[in-house]
């Protein structure tokens, strides 16, 4: 399995506690990065890379958004890379932050009909992602992106978080 040193701050919500977080965080977050280093050759660092993960409410998350992405809404989950990193490339020894709100996420999972713990493993994958360069804000990057993430999820024991493909 490929090590990454997890950091955990809870700010904010209804989290479980920082333990459990972690543990869970570590088993999501290490099997994504062992899949992109055996399934798309992404070279790690000799040293596990670090990564914080920020657990919060939707009332931080909104502020974090328009100050960072203009957009004065509270969102499920924000990636900041530390480095600037292209899918592929050596990332450097800080990956970056995940930041997750609590009520987006528990909202999205009832209207999703989805237990939380499954919404938040696809969060943290997908906010991970993020942390490699991978984006969607174009059609083909979007479609590589969540392709990425359902078969990662898949691996999990998750099903398709789309609905609309089968893993490859």
């Amino acid at each position: 399995m490929t090590a990454l040193d997890i950091q955990i701050s809870v700010e904010e919500g209804d989290w479980p506690s920082e333990d459990e977080l972690h543990s869970f965080s570590a088993r999501i977050l290490e099997a994504a990065a062992d899949f992109l280093v055996r399934e798309e050759k992404q070279p790690f660092p000799l040293d596990p890379p670090e990564l914080s993960l920020v657990f919060t409410d939707d009332v931080s998350m909104q502020v974090i958004n328009a100050e960072w992405r203009s957009q004065d809404k509270p969102t499920n989950v924000l990636s900041f890379p530390a480095f600037p990193v292209t899918p592929g490339k050596m990332p450097g020894p800080m990956l970056g932050d995940i930041v997750v709100a609590y009520e987006t996420l528990k909202r999205e999972a009832a209207e999703l009909e989805k237990p939380f713990d499954a919404h938040l493993m696809h969060l943290l994958v997908h906010g991970f992602l993020h942390l490699f360069g991978y984006d969607h804000l174009e059609d083909n990057e979007a479609e590589r992106m969540e392709g990425l993430e359902t078969r990662i999820l898949a691996r999990l024991g998750l099903s398709d978080p789309y609905g609309d493909r089968s893993p490859d």
